[in-house]
């Protein structure tokens, strides 16, 4: 067992290294905390989703944003689309699961949101369609994604794509880049 856990946390490290030496995505990282500051000035929200462990990513990063991270602030707006069971289903049963994400970025990004959908694949349908419907309505998009990028990360604004085919790898990683992305916007509003 005690040989599992040790290569386990081994490989989470070995991917946080590659992270660490990659400065494409580490400027991506900086260019994204920019607009989601830019979007919180502004009076704008973030717009999150997300399916399976990638949900509850979402949910998280939303909680970072509105509580708080570190820092004692007012509250910052986010709306998480996997948060909502019942529109979810409703528009899963009408319009299919495809869409479910889709439907609801019609309703509520507005021009100067920020979009980030969570996707380790980066090949999620409904996560590309809710993308390509928040570019529509004049937002900013992200995605924290897996492997090479797939079909998410060619159309959005901001990739930040961990470099790994491991699903629980790149999601221990996404989970840090989203710790780094509220600590460092609670940084630049809150000193202002």
């Amino acid at each position: 067992m005690k040989e599992l856990m040790k290569q386990r946390i081994s490989e989470s490290i070995e991917v946080k290294k590659r992270l660490l030496e990659n400065e494409n995505l580490l400027n991506t990282l900086e260019g994204l905390t920019d607009e989601i500051v830019k979007a919180i000035k502004g009076g704008h929200k973030l717009v999150l989703c997300g399916n399976g462990g990638s949900a509850s990513d979402a949910l998280h990063f939303a909680g970072e944003i509105v509580g708080r991270f570190v820092r004692e602030r007012s509250a910052w707006p986010a709306v998480v689309l996997n948060a909502d069971v019942a529109t979810m289903t409703a528009i899963g049963n009408d319009y299919g699961y495809d869409d479910v994400f889709a439907r609801q970025a019609q309703g509520h990004c507005q021009e100067g949101d920020v979009f980030i959908g969570i996707s380790t694949s980066g090949n999620s349908e409904n996560v590309l369609r809710a993308v390509n419907m928040a570019k529509s309505k004049g937002c900013k998009t992200a995605a924290l994604l897996g492997k090479d990028g797939g079909k998410i990360g060619k159309v959005v604004d901001y990739p930040l794509i961990v470099p790994c085919n491991t699903t629980a790898r790149v999601q221990e990683s996404h989970i840090l880049l989203i710790h780094i992305m509220c600590e460092l916007s609670e940084k630049e509003l809150c000193n202002e």
